[in-house]
């Protein structure tokens, strides 16, 4: 088979071999651990090292020889309209184990479909019907029209946007749900989204500074971002599977649900437009939780919900995550951190660090990691635990 070995060719052939190794990696992990999430990832991966493939094989010389240009042609490498939806799916499958692919889901992939159909009929008609070629006449690939670019590009960025919001609320409504937050964000999503968004603004300015975009030769150092940016969301999405099986995370079906999440967004929606009071029951009940959040030490436990606080308090966590939004004037998880830190310098004063690290003391005071002490510390103290603990030396 021939391939012509260049600078470019080269490069790009270097992701495509990586990105096909993943794309299986993460398959096979998927089928082993039953990842729902890893399938998307998979899919999204594959898209991307497709994506890439026409300007590997036309740097490397495909172009230039008609049997080869024929499958460069015929075959829709770039799915500008299938990596879009494929994409949200796997940050909803990522942020919500229990997701499942519903029948309504499928509008998302209409117009994929459609350029499928299209494409179909374009092969049909070129090499079966026509005695020579109709669509391809003007011998440029349809991959690479305007019209299809611009689209894609466009729905490209919806999507983007329509997952970054929905790990925002995700992000939110985790912070007001749990007390170990900093274990299920999954911040890397949310980087590799603004990272996506980035590089798309970048190839916006193509367009407008490039105005022979459609020259073969000047999209390499495009490609070669992109290459790089979806070498980066397959390794981080691999490492991130690995860590999720090796590391203790709480399990969520029983007190931390999508269906919880789903309604306290419901009637976060319900409400927003009104205020309510704080009521003399409502100042009752923060009393209450005070007073159980001291006496019986809920904050100790490492996977504390808020399901676990309002069963305590035998009422809804609703009410309890309104009592803490605004009589403490702060989310669930920063509530409970408050805490943490407390009883942290507590016991420090009380010279147990003599006995203990400082590390061993943040865990036994329901702080689930380092990083996570740390953060919260310094949130609640200004200053990092080894300058607050100096300071009072």
């Amino acid at each position: 088979m021939h391939f012509g070995f260049g600078f470019k060719s080269s490069t790009l052939l270097i992701f495509f071999v990586h990105g096909i190794i993943y794309t299986l990696l993460l398959l096979y992990k998927g089928f082993r651990n039953e990842h729902k999430s890893s399938f998307w990832l998979a899919g999204f991966i594959f898209l991307c090292t497709m994506y890439i493939t026409p300007f590997m094989l036309g740097y490397a010389g495909w172009y230039a020889i008609q049997s080869y240009r024929e499958v460069l042609f015929f075959v829709p490498f770039q799915q500008l309209f299938l990596l879009p939806p494929i994409l949200y799916f796997y940050v909803k499958s990522s942020l919500n184990p229990s997701f499942s692919f519903q029948k309504k889901d499928w509008l998302h992939f209409i117009p994929a479909i459609i350029y499928g159909v299209y494409s179909l009929v374009v092969w049909i008609t070129d090499t079966m019907i026509a005695d020579e070629f109709y669509f391809y006449a003007d011998g440029r690939d349809k991959d690479f029209a305007l019209w299809y670019q611009v689209a894609g590009f466009i729905m490209l960025l919806a999507y983007l946007i329509a997952s970054l919001k929905h790990y925002t609320q995700y992000k939110k409504n985790t912070y007001e749900t749990v007390s170990f937050a900093d274990a299920i964000l999954h911040v890397w999503i949310q980087r590799f989204l603004i990272a996506f968004i980035g590089l798309l603004i970048i190839r916006a300015l193509f367009f407008v500074i490039n105005p022979e975009w459609n020259n073969f030769g000047r999209k390499f150092w495009y490609y070669l971002a992109f290459s790089i940016l979806f070498y980066y969301i397959a390794l981080s999405g691999y490492v991130h599977s690995i860590k999720i099986n090796l590391q203790f995370l709480p399990k969520l079906d029983a007190n931390l649900s999508a269906n919880f999440l789903a309604e306290a967004n419901q009637k976060e929606k319900e409400t927003t437009s009104e205020a309510e009071d704080f009521t003399p029951a409502d100042i009752e009940m923060q009393k209450q939780l005070s007073h159980i959040m001291e006496n019986e030490r809920l904050y100790t436990n490492p996977n504390l919900t808020l399901f676990d606080v309002a069963s305590s308090l035998d009422t809804h966590p609703k009410k309890v995550s309104n009592i803490i939004n605004k009589g403490f004037k702060m989310n669930f998880n920063d509530f409970v951190n408050t805490y943490r830190v407390e009883e942290v310098i507590k016991k420090v004063n009380s010279d147990e660090s003599n006995v203990k690290t400082l590390l061993g003391i943040a865990l036994d005071s329901g702080f689930n990691s380092k990083s996570t002490f740390n953060r919260a510390f310094k949130k609640q103290t200004q200053q990092t635990p080894k300058e607050y603990f100096s300071s009072k030396a």
